[in-house]
């Protein structure tokens, strides 16, 4: 259960400890570039897989940190795992608003995003608190209202495990099994969640059944014009910060969640500005927003074009010709909407080196 946005105080505590774990000399943990495991990439999407120096995937370190992602041995109680709310057929998330499956069963703050395409994303909760996937996994994991876990007692659990010891040795060259290389396991597998097989994609590539409708065309073309400044690229995100026009008022209570990036940055002007999420699959990640409130497609252009409030970081797209939203028919957001339907992946969900290991029909090789 990842990318919630949960209380600053826990997020920095957990990071801290994390950067204590994995501030050690890496010559035990790093392969030879021989092991180095590199997924194909489509390449409208980028050049090649982006990974941290500490943190090169390998076959055996992506193996352990599926299993791990699908494994509720990670949360306090063992019923919950990362799975539970980022779950393959969603295309990572979980189609409820504010989850209530953590190990506390208290709804969270924030919807859990999608994990599609994660290795490019330069931010990652929804205000950006954590700088990459290996140093957000602490929050989640020990959060109350998540997983609940204690490190050190789930160090111990995979200790004692019966298949965990070897499996880190193979991944991680070393008989010790730490926080640290925990959270580099679950970060190689979660770099491997590339999707870029839609429809959209087969239609920029010119590949087979790439062909788009002129109805959709014409959605496109709306697009690029009204929503690529913020969703831009093939990875339809410019992976920056925007106030969207939700609410005019920003509670500080709870450790100021309201206030966005603006509770990591301190700044003002960061008040109320959520990450853009990515557009990818898109169709099976409703409800939308930062917290879910928007059920459907169709309310998210409603928002955009008659629902925009201001505050005064919103966003200067927002607000052109002295007015708020984004100048939208009935027509225009049908097209838009024929569009966004293009970016299902279906390949994606499917792939069965996504799925949970532990079925059958899943099992790693």
């Amino acid at each position: 259960m990842f990318f919630h946005g949960i209380g600053r105080i826990l997020v920095s505590l957990c990071l801290l400890q994390l950067v204590s774990c994995d501030s050690a000399p890496y010559q035990q943990s790093i392969p030879n570039q021989e092991t180095i495991y590199l997924p194909e990439v489509p390449v409208n999407l980028a050049a090649a897989l982006p990974y941290p120096e500490r943190n090169p995937p390998t076959k055996e370190g992506v193996a352990l940190g599926r299993m791990l992602f699908y494994d509720p041995i990670l949360s306090q109680n063992g019923t919950v795992s990362c799975a539970s709310c980022h779950q393959p057929e969603k295309a990572f998330t979980d189609g409820v608003a504010l989850s209530r499956a953590g190990v506390s069963g208290a709804p969270l703050q924030r919807h859990v995003p999608t994990l599609v395409n994660v290795a490019w994303q330069d931010g990652l909760f929804w205000d950006g608190g954590a700088k990459d996937i290996e140093s957000l996994t602490f929050g989640p994991l020990t959060h109350p209202d998540e997983m609940g876990q204690h490190v050190k007692e789930l160090v111990q659990k995979l200790q004692q495990h019966e298949q965990y010891p070897q499996l880190f040795k193979k991944a991680f060259q070393t008989d010790s099994i730490t926080s640290a290389f925990v959270t580099r396991a679950l970060a190689q597998f979660e770099r491997t969640l590339i999707s870029g097989n839609s429809r959209y994609d087969r239609y920029i590539r010119n590949e087979a059944q790439g062909t788009l409708t002129s109805y959709e065309l014409e959605g496109l073309s709306l697009f690029k014009k009204h929503c690529s400044n913020c969703h831009s690229s093939d990875l339809f995100t410019d992976n920056s910060y925007h106030n969207n026009g939700l609410d005019s008022e920003f509670s500080d209570a709870n450790e100021a969640l309201h206030f966005a990036r603006g509770r990591i940055t301190n700044q003002a002007a960061d008040i109320g500005k959520y990450k853009t999420p990515t557009l990818r699959n898109i169709a099976l990640t409703a409800p939308y927003m930062h917290d879910g409130r928007f059920s459907t497609l169709e309310e998210v252009l409603d928002h955009y074009s008659t629902g925009v409030t201001y505050s005064p970081s919103l966003a200067l797209q927002l607000q052109q010709n002295n007015k708020l939203g984004i100048p939208l028919s009935s027509s225009d957001k049908n097209k838009i909407v024929s569009f966004l339907l293009t970016l299902t992946d279906s390949s994606f969900i499917q792939d069965k080196r996504y799925g949970n290991p532990f079925k059958t029909e899943n099992q790693l090789q």
